[in-house]
């Protein structure tokens, strides 16, 4: 509908054609934003998306709609989602959330733009060529989040020192599971901490992990990266928190929102790159041309409130090197 700006009105009360020709020339373009987690888990995250498009010349509501598709930790659910986003002939489909939401975008659609966030290299995941040349219609942002696995261990031994039993926790279906297993695994020998694994898929094991983690007497564990695991954040910040429990995450918005520490690339910048990336494709980018990006910058955040409630000690090297501290 034309709003009454857009035109003039004469003595009689005879509207004349719109002088506004630009709003009725301006085309409202769909981007599909297909996600793994539920909306409630990326309230900031999707803020920051927005910024991104808004960024590049895209506002939602004056030139762009977005079309969310949320999974909710349902993987199975993804292939449907996208392939829903396609029949509705979105001009590109965002996919966030870990590696399946890629893998369905992918499977849905060989023409429609992709602009991908990964866990971890995307030509081996068989996404994309190669990272300066993407190739076919896919592009996006390696997080590197299962590189840096292990570099969670390492924190977790600096914050307690004189533990010797840690355990990471674990979606088993995650395609990712064992690749992220060997690399804690291997910091565990470094270190010479004993670790254990404990599945973790639904909020059913997840009480379990926490009666067997206290039953086992786990000094301290790590999370390893999964969108599951952001969809129950508050739930596993408050049994680490009941239990007097040591944890790593591995996105600062655990730290942020009670957890002891988090190590991992900036969601909010990711989001905002996506965003960015979508809205160059819709100013009529080929995704061939965007080359993948990766982070170079990771983010150590502390809380030193939940560190006090612990009874821990936090390394002043710890503290001089962090990039917030909660206080």
């Amino acid at each position: 509908m034309i709003g009454r700006r857009d035109f003039i009105t004469v003595l009689g009360g005879t509207a004349a054609w719109p002088v506004a020709v630009r709003a009725q020339q301006t085309r409202i373009q769909a981007v599909g934003f297909l996600s793994s987690l539920s909306a409630s888990a990326l309230e900031g995250p999707v803020s920051a998306f927005r910024d991104g498009l808004q960024s590049v010349g895209y506002e939602e509501g004056k030139n762009v709609s977005i079309e969310f598709r949320w999974a909710e930790g349902h993987y199975d659910r993804l292939p449907a989602l996208a392939a829903d986003l396609v029949r509705n002939r979105v001009a590109v489909i965002v996919s966030v959330g870990g590696d399946p939401p890629a893998f369905a975008a992918q499977a849905a659609t060989t023409t429609t733009p992709i602009v991908f966030m990964v866990g971890r290299d995307p030509v081996q995941l068989g996404l994309v060529r190669s990272l300066s040349h993407p190739g076919g219609n896919a592009t996006g942002i390696n997080l590197f989040i299962t590189e840096i696995e292990s570099k969670r261990i390492e924190l977790l031994g600096e914050l307690s020192p004189s533990a010797s039993r840690f355990a990471v926790l674990v979606n088993p279906k995650n395609a990712d599971a064992e690749v992220q297993l060997r690399a804690v695994r291997s910091a565990a020998d470094i270190l010479r901490k004993q670790i254990s694994t404990i599945n973790v898929s639904n909020e059913i094991d997840l009480e379990r992990a926490f009666v067997t983690a206290t039953q086992d007497r786990i000094d301290g564990f790590a999370l390893l990266a999964d969108p599951f695991f952001v969809n129950v954040r508050n739930q596993i910040i408050s049994f680490a928190r009941q239990r007097s429990i040591p944890a790593v995450y591995f996105l600062r918005e655990f730290a942020e929102s009670g957890g002891l520490a988090s190590y991992g690339t900036s969601l909010a910048d990711a989001y905002r790159q996506v965003g960015i990336y979508a809205g160059k494709i819709l100013g009529g980018a080929n995704p061939t041309d965007l080359p993948v990006v990766q982070p170079t910058k990771f983010e150590l955040v502390l809380n030193l409130k939940t560190a006090k409630a612990l009874g821990l000690d936090v390394p002043p090297m710890l503290l001089a090197i962090a990039d917030k501290v909660i206080e």
